[in-house]
This record gives C-alpha cells, sequence and structure tokens, in this order.
C-alpha cells in the first residue's frame, strides 16, 4: 500500500500508522533508532524539525511528493506473478 505525504503532518501520520503495524511503541521504535521516544511523537505529529520541514518545503517547491512503502522482500519472479 503506497501513502502519500504532500505535508509533514501527512509524513508523521503515515509513520504512525506503519510503527502501528509493527506492534512497535513510540518507545520501541525510539530504541530501534537510538532517539528518545519524545523525538518519536513530535515526528508523528508532524511537528517542523528542521530536517523533516526543509525536506518536504524542497519537495513542495518541486512539486513533487514522497511516497512510502515496505520495501518489497519477494523474488522478482514472484512479484513478476502478481500481475
Amino acid at each position: 500500500m503506497d501513502t502519500i505525504a504532500r505535508t509533514s503532518k501527512h509524513l508523521g501520520a503515515a509513520i504512525r500508522r506503519y510503527r502501528r503495524l509493527q506492534n512497535l511503541t513510540q518507545d520501541g521504535l525510539g530504541k530501534k533508532m537510538h532517539a528518545r521516544q519524545a523525538t518519536i511523537s513530535k515526528i508523528e505529529a508532524g511537528e517542523p524539525a528542521t530536517q523533516l520541514k526543509t525536506l518536504m518545503d524542497a519537495l513542495a517547491a518541486l512539486d513533487l511528493e514522497l511516497v512510502i512503502r515496505p520495501r518489497s522482500k519477494a523474488s522478482p519472479d514472484e512479484i513478476e506473478n502478481l500481475f
């Protein structure tokens, strides 16, 4: 499933959704990233962290959107069989 993110709030919501799909708490994700739970909370809230806001502003200026999807672990033959 593709997720389109056009703002930092969209991106934060997508990260939250995928975190929950993996049954991770904010603290659990933070530990995997070596970040504090509060940092994850801010990202998911779409708070304008400098790098994230800068990235989203650049994408908007280029008339682009960020698509987040799970990485494929299937072989090329398995992917081809989906179609």
